[in-house]
């Protein structure tokens, strides 16, 4: 085997599996709304040298700003079932994104480009994978690589979005105990 890689694993299970065989890889969800991460995984893939895949670095499509109330999900879309996007956390997490766009029109960008660039900013070890549906949307993700956020800028978007700072949890209560083990 050349190379191995790991999806939700925590930090635990990464050194353990690290021990066995080189780990190229931890996929796990990582954005501005899901930033706990950096608490315990992301120092141990750097420490291993093991790359950080993010997935849902748009957290759900909500980063994006294109919703504004939880009725502009279709009846059979999955996101009416994810905490995040339900009741009183719905519009607790809309105040966060209220201020990512308040940053990105001061950048000059989208809301997602914002997401994105924060993302690509905090280090060549991490690789987001946006789901992209449309051409559209491909080209606004590249245009994130143009996106230069400086250290005070950097820590303006950690402020207004601390670890924790996202109201819910990312999936419903059973299935929260099957992540990061």
């Amino acid at each position: 085997m050349r190379y191995a890689g790991l999806s939700e694993a925590g930090a635990d299970t990464l050194r353990r599996a690290a021990q066995v065989h080189p780990i190229a890889m931890l996929q796990t969800e990582y954005s501005l709304w899901t930033r706990e991460p950096e608490t315990d995984v992301l120092p141990v893939c750097r420490e291993l040298g093991t790359s950080l895949v993010a997935y849902s670095p748009l957290g759900r499509g909500f980063l994006t700003g294109a919703f504004q109330s939880p009725d502009n999900f279709p009846p059979d879309d999955w996101r009416r079932h994810n905490p995040r996007f339900q009741d009183e956390n719905f519009y607790r997490n809309l105040e966060l994104v209220e201020k990512v766009k308040q940053i990105a029109a001061q950048k000059q960008c989208t809301p997602a480009q914002l997401a994105l660039a924060w993302l690509l900013a905090k280090g060549e070890d991490i690789i987001p994978i946006p789901g992209t549906k449309r051409q559209a949307r491909l080209h606004e993700n590249v245009g994130a690589l143009e996106i230069v956020l400086t250290a005070a800028e950097l820590q303006q978007i950690e402020a207004i979005v601390p670890i924790g700072a996202a109201a819910g949890t990312r999936y419903p209560g059973e299935l929260m105990h099957s992540l990061n083990r």
